[in-house]
């Protein structure tokens, strides 16, 4: 058994959980490597002897065979731990040192039960979509996918832009709003669902449509078939547009255009037994809370 270990920086709060999985990893001699950040971070604070421990940077596929990806951290953490995944297939989990934690959703005090699990094959792998930035090209160096979304949103001053949107040719809508949301069902719980777009499960073959504090009440979010390609211009004031899949942002010139589907590849997530899409959306929306139910 060989797992990695990934984090965007190692919170001094976040040391405890550490502790416990070098521990664990220890007592049951499992092999383990760590992202090169979070290998400096504790080494800088001189907790922990790491010298022996290899690491990684940008990528995992010089390492040697990886079991898992176990990402320490929140949902953003998450997000940024699936580009190490996607080439090799590897499988991830996420520990919750976040907030919510739709994505990373095993406990900090679950740690050594969930790991034994894995262990012991006691989980499902479910497979999520993922988006790929067609055009333009490249935007953001070579990892144009996102897990959870899209977003086109206004820049730079208040007035709201016009998204033309098509759908495989086929002209959709010209929405008149702040932003305009592309996300997969992954990402259904994230931004699209503060703004009032529904909630699906991850196994729907679907792409969501979800505009931004439209001008036209009636205008509302659409879900459409993933095997479809979705082409977006922008007007409006101004010069730019921004442009986000997941955690990346870029400013984008009105004068280019956006093409977007579902991509060639997907993410391998781990289910451990005990956990499902339901028991999540149930405990992390806190449905059922009201002592009336």
């Amino acid at each position: 058994m060989r797992i990695a270990l990934y984090g965007t920086e190692a919170k001094k709060e976040f040391f405890p959980v550490y502790s416990r999985i070098f521990q664990f990893f220890k007592e049951n001699h499992i092999e383990f490597i760590l992202s090169s950040r979070v290998k400096e971070d504790l080494t800088r604070i001189g907790a922990f002897n790491l010298n022996d421990i290899p690491s990684f940077d940008k990528t995992l596929n010089q390492c040697a065979p990886i079991d898992l990806l176990l990402s320490i951290g929140g949902d953003g953490t998450f997000l940024n731990a699936v580009s190490y995944t996607l080439e090799k297939q590897i499988p991830i989990a996420g520990v919750n040192c976040g907030r919510l934690g739709f994505l990373a959703d095993i406990n900090a005090e679950d740690i050594e039960l969930a790991i034994l699990q894995f262990i012991h094959g006691e989980y499902t792998l479910e497979e999520r979509s993922l988006l790929q930035l067609i055009e333009p090209t490249h935007l953001f160096s070579e990892f144009n996918y996102a897990m959870n979304e899209l977003t086109v949103h206004k820049l730079d001053n208040s007035s709201m832009i016009k998204i033309e949107t098509l759908i495989n040719g086929q002209f959709l809508a010209n929405y008149w709003a702040d932003g305009l949301i592309i996300a997969t069902p992954t990402g259904s719980t994230a931004y699209s669902l503060s703004v009032g777009g529904p909630i699906v499960t991850p196994d729907l073959a679907g792409l969501l449509i979800t505009p931004i504090a439209s001008h036209l009440l009636t205008v509302r979010p659409v879900i459409v078939p993933d095997d479809v390609e979705i082409d977006i211009w922008i007007e409006g004031r101004g010069n730019q547009y921004l442009v986000s899949i997941d955690h990346c942002s870029a400013p984008l010139d009105f004068s280019t255009p956006i093409k977007i589907r579902k991509a060639p590849v997907s993410a391998s997530i781990v289910k451990l037994k005990g956990h499902s899409f339901y028991s999540t959306i149930r405990n992390k929306l806190m449905w059922g809370a009201d002592n009336r139910n």
